[in-house]
């Protein structure tokens, strides 16, 4: 059986409520993981006890701050950030934090900022050794939700992990972006899924729930876990279901 990971920026999100909360959402609706994006703008306490009286698990966090790694300026900022990033995973037990390559940037060609994102994550692999962390580097679609990003190819990102070639660096692969890119995932992944460190969902049009849309996730999540993908799928989507019944239907609409 497959886990599933909550992302509670917008599962379970109820206007005005306390964000930890959404973690008791997510354990009444028989989840086992959760994820969320930044965590220097969360309460990390309250998280850390809703970890504990539900028994619930983070499956990843981003790694901050979020800056371009394309731009060779900011990456020793990056990693002192990378540091305090890998310190909060490991203290809520988090196995994966997820980094965006930023914006393609004017005046730089793009082999020069594919050098800058490649070195800067051979950087980080030294930070994340030992630590039980890995880091995904996100590839995201550039047609819809992040026009002007550098890394809008699933090919390329695992190119650049497979420059590095270092086990604590992979990528986040997202179905919803890599569909709306036009992506087959057999294609785009073919035998490199030891590369994936952490799995996306959501289903198009609308980045809405599981079962709401046209792209074949569950085909799609099938082949990787045939080929060998043993990780969490991270249920980030917009909610038109709400609460327990539409993360119950999104999940039965992938097969369980």
């Amino acid at each position: 059986m497959r886990n599933y990971s909550a992302c509670i920026e917008w599962l379970f999100a109820e206007p005005g409520d306390e964000f930890s909360s959404r973690i008791d959402s997510a354990a009444e609706a028989g989840l086992h993981f959760i994820e969320f994006w930044r965590w220097t703008d969360k309460d990390l306490d309250a998280i850390e006890r809703k970890l504990k009286s539900t028994g619930l698990k983070v499956s990843s966090l981003v790694a901050e701050p979020m800056i371009p790694l394309t731009d060779i300026a900011n990456r020793e900022v990056w990693l002192e950030g990378l540091k305090q990033s890998v310190a909060v995973a490991r203290r809520l037990g988090a196995p994966v934090l997820i980094a965006q390559a930023g914006d393609d940037l004017p005046g730089l060609s793009r082999d020069e900022q594919r050098a800058a994102l490649t070195d800067t994550l051979r950087a980080a692999a030294d930070i994340l050794k030992g630590t039980g962390v890995r880091l995904g580097v996100e590839p995201l679609n550039t047609r819809i939700d992040h026009i002007g990003y550098f890394l809008g190819s699933t090919k390329e990102a695992l190119d650049i992990v497979d420059d590095v070639d270092r086990p604590e660096i992979g990528i986040v692969y997202d179905i919803y972006h890599s569909a709306v890119m036009d992506e087959k995932t057999e294609d785009v992944i073919g035998g490199r899924v030891s590369r994936v460190v952490h799995l996306h969902i959501a289903d198009h049009p609308g980045r809405n729930d599981p079962g709401t849309g046209t792209i074949d996730l569950k085909h799609r999540l099938d082949w990787l876990y045939a080929e060998g993908y043993d990780g969490v799928v991270g249920m980030e989507y917009r909610p038109v279901k709400p609460g327990r019944d539409g993360v119950t239907a999104a999940i039965e609409s992938l097969g369980g």
